[in-house]
């Protein structure tokens, strides 16, 4: 990626809703070049998908926690099937296989504690492949909406 690709990247980032025109005026470039270094940012999987940002509290998901769990016997099919179920599940925002002491980290969001813990007895506790599991509330959640390449 080049210095253009990545004032695009970002530019987009910060606002995906921004038409092509808007955004090569912003980078200087015409809308027809513009179009076509998008393209291929697509293309190149630098750009894999254009997202709306939802508030959890309006889709009464205030209550946010992340899940460790272990699971046993450690095998590829164990973790793939784990995550599949998961990930099925409604009340899951991602799901990421770890190596250390904890095989996956769940983050959930739910109406309340009371659901969280309802949703761990119900949908984690009874499960074969589960030895072990505990529980995060998280209190706030910041993340970057900006993510800026590192050079090599």
């Amino acid at each position: 990626m080049d210095e253009l690709d990545a004032a695009i990247v970002e530019l987009l980032q910060v606002d995906a809703r921004q038409t092509n025109r808007e955004l090569a005026r912003a980078v200087g470039i015409a809308p027809s070049t513009c179009l076509e270094r998008v393209r291929s940012l697509r293309e190149r999987g630098v750009i894999t998908g254009y997202h709306a940002e939802i508030s959890l509290a309006a889709l009464n998901r205030g209550v946010q926690a992340l899940l460790h769990l272990q699971v046993r016997p450690l095998s590829r099919t164990v973790i793939e099937n784990f995550k599949t179920y998961a990930m099925s599940l409604p009340e899951v925002l991602s799901v990421i296989v770890l190596t250390g002491g904890d095989d996956f980290q769940v983050h959930v969001a739910v109406p309340s504690v009371d659901a969280l813990h309802s949703f761990v007895m119900d949908k984690f506790s009874g499960r074969r492949e589960i030895v072990g599991f505990r529980s995060s509330v998280i209190y706030q959640h910041a993340h970057k909406q900006v993510i800026e390449p590192l050079d090599p």
